[in-house]
This record gives structure tokens, sequence and C-alpha cells, in this order.
């Protein structure tokens, strides 16, 4: 067996000091031998196969957390001493909570001593769907929604931080081969949780500061059918299989591929000069759906763009980022729309970055979210191009994208 399934149990098993060897996605001799060993220690016939009952001990690792029946002589040391883990990561999870008398037979949320988010595999709809219900069960502070369903059914997450007056929003992965701007926000998600639950800072900016002056709504990744097709390509069972062929050139590779599961760019798909990229689209030989540059029948044809289009017209939002991939730069001006404000808040996010502010060029100055939200509210958006390469960008890039962002992130709500 290969693909993203294999990789997050890779992950998983080298996380937890079982070497399957690299991180590759492919269930050789190496991760076969980490399997046995992970079953021998715990009390699992050692036969290299994931199962149900090896999975059954896996699964929790995988979503961070253990749910747990308190004991006669338990106290939150010792339960925190047994997961490696902190008592106060215990009472986080478990605000209501008396640590001073527990009750036998009650069950409780215990963190693992590890984070929830792994960001070294091809980060697809299932790793999200479960490092989101990961973070949802260490920190019941945040409010996990959706805000409607993918073509095929997936559930477009929304995760809600703050309580504050401004209202922004963060958006990620309206292209499928630039999934990796998804655990870029997944990421950061945790860092603010975790440094909001201790009363911290990050790069000296206090979370709960932010927290009470802003609400931050983040849907990490919009299009969740093209993620999948992009990392684990198409099932024959599919009932889409043969068109999805035929658009993707008779390829079964689709790495290449940036529109959801009907052909349609996503970020063509916004009511933003859709009608003059039409016209463009002729021009540049795309006449139907396709792995890219298909602006769709008419705007927000599709289910994805609909719902962050609805999203966006139901909020007060001050400020957006639509996160994608590469060159490292930030658009952020539309027709001369945009604010004067704008081009000073961008500058800042250049500044923190390392990016530059450019103007986009091409099949880009058209139809895309960022300037619909501009053209519709006259308010500040920015598309963040992250990373540098061919997409899709390699997972090894994470850490410095990552790092160029995080202050970005934390200022955006603020300005």
């Amino acid at each position: 067996m290969r693909g993203s399934d294999v990789a997050q149990l890779q992950s998983i098993l080298e996380l937890i000091g079982y070497n399957p060897g690299e991180i590759d996605g492919i269930f050789g001799t190496r991760t076969e031998e980490a399997v046995k060993a992970f079953q021998r220690n715990n009390g699992l016939s050692p036969d290299g196969i994931v199962g149900p009952k090896t999975y059954e001990k896996l699964e929790p690792i995988m979503l961070g957390y253990d749910v747990y029946t308190i004991k006669k002589g338990d106290t939150l040391f010792n339960i925190a001493q047994r997961y490696h883990t902190t008592v106060y990561a215990i009472t986080t999870a478990n605000p209501d909570i008396n640590p001073f008398f527990l009750n036998i037979g009650e069950e409780i949320i215990v963190p693992f001593g590890i984070d929830v988010v792994q960001t070294n595999i091809p980060y697809n709809y299932d790793v999200m769907e479960k490092d989101i219900r990961g973070l949802e069960m260490r920190y019941p502070f945040l409010e996990v929604s959706t805000i409607g369903q993918s073509v095929e059914g997936r559930n477009l997450y929304m995760i809600k931080l703050g309580s504050g007056q401004r209202e922004v929003f963060f958006n990620a992965s309206h292209h499928a081969n630039e999934w990796i701007t998804t655990p870029v926000l997944m990421k950061w998600i945790e860092v603010f949780s975790k440094a909001f639950a201790r009363d911290g800072t990050i790069r000296g900016y206090p979370a709960r500061t932010i927290w009470e002056q802003a609400t931050i709504y983040i849907v990490p990744m919009v299009n969740p059918d093209g993620v999948e097709l992009v990392i684990n390509g198409v099932n024959p069972q599919n009932p889409r299989y043969n068109e999805l062929l035929e658009w993707n050139g008779g390829n079964t590779d689709f790495s290449d591929w940036k529109a959801n599961i009907r052909g349609v760019d996503l970020n063509r798909n916004y009511d933003a000069s859709w009608e003059e990229y039409k016209e463009v689209e002729s021009l540049l030989g795309i006449n139907g759906p396709g792995p890219y540059l298909y602006g769709g029948p008419n705007p927000e044809s599709e289910p994805e763009s609909k719902a962050i289009a609805d999203f966006t017209r139901n909020r007060n939002f001050r400020l957006i980022l639509a996160y994608h991939t590469q060159g490292e730069v930030i658009f952020w001006n539309y027709r001369n729309l945009q604010p004067p404000e704008a081009l000073r808040i961008g500058e800042i996010f250049a500044s923190v970055s390392g990016y530059t502010l450019d103007e986009p060029v091409g099949a880009a100055l058209y139809a895309g979210y960022k300037d619909w939200f501009i053209k519709e509210f006259r308010r500040p958006g920015y598309t963040i191009e992250v990373g540098r390469g061919i997409n899709p960008l390699p997972i090894s890039q994470f850490d410095k994208i990552y790092e160029d962002n995080e202050e970005l992130l934390l200022l955006a709500p603020l300005v």
C-alpha cells in the first residue's frame, strides 16, 4: 500500500520512537518492522499489519489525546506522568474538572505530550479532519463548524478563535495543488491555542490580547476534493473517473491539478471581472473543465466558492487573507478599488514576512476571491503566495513557509 494514509502512519511511528525509515508514503520493510515493534510493545500480535486492533491503539496518538476513566487513587499528576503530558494540559482540555476531587468512573480527556498537527506529510482532507478533532478536544474554547460542503460532500470546516469586535478571515487551498497552505493555517491554530491556554505570547504578542480584540475565522481547506485528487489520485470507482482522465489529458498523475473535482478553478469563479475573464479564457485555449483556469459556467457556480462568498457576505470582515503558492509575494490591490490603508497594511505584512508586494499578471488579474472581496466591500484583502518552486511545493518547505508567515498571521487581526 502507498499514499497519504501510509505517510501519516509513518509520521506517527517516528514521532513516538519507532523508526519507519523515510516518510515516503510507501509501506515497505522498515515501516513493517516499525509496526511490528509497536505491536509487541502494546500487547498485540506482531504481524506487521495495521488491522482494526492495531489502529485502535494508534488512533488516540494520531488524534493527540486519549479518553481516560478515573480510577481509585488517581491524581492528575500521576495521570499526566503516565501520558507524558502536564496537569495544565489536562485541566485545559477539561475546564470543569476539580483537580482536588476526582470522581472515580468519570471520563476525562488526556492530551498526549506531543503536538497534533503533522507538518511532514501530504496534508489531505482526512489528515485535516483528524487534526481538527484533536485540537477541538485539547482546546475546547475553539469553535468548529462547517460553512458548506464540497461537490463530493466533504465538509468545509471553519475554526473560530477570539471574541473581539475586529473580524478577520483566513483561508487556504482554493487551488488543489497548493495544499501546503492548509497545514500552515492548521499549525498556526495549534500554536495560537497553546499560547492562549497558557496566557502566553508568540513572538512577543500576547495571545490573550489578540483573542480579546479580534475574532478570527479560518477555513483551512476550501477545495478538499481537489486536494484529495492531487495527493492520492482518483479511484476507478469514482463516477467522474473517465471525465477526470479526459480533462487531465489522459494522465493519471494529477499533481498539476488546481481545480475542484468538476474541473472549475475556484479562484477564477468569483464575480470580479468574471465576464472579462471568459474572453481571456478563449485566448488561453480554455474551453471547458480542466486542471486549471476554467472559470465555470457562471460566478459562484461551485458549492465551494459559493460557500466562501456566502460566508463572507454574512460576516463583517475587516480584512481577509487568501493563502496560495508560490513566489513569496503579496497581492494587495484590485483595479484601484482597495482602500488607502491597504498599501500601508501590505507593507507591514511584507516587512514581517520578507515577501514582496506585487501586482498579479495574466489570468491572475481576474475573478479571484481577494479581488471579489475588495470589489464588494472596499476593504483590505490580500493573496499571500508562499514558498518558491513548482507546485505542489514539497512539504520540506513547510518550516520556512511557516516561519515567514507566523507573525503576519498574528498581525492581521490587529492592523
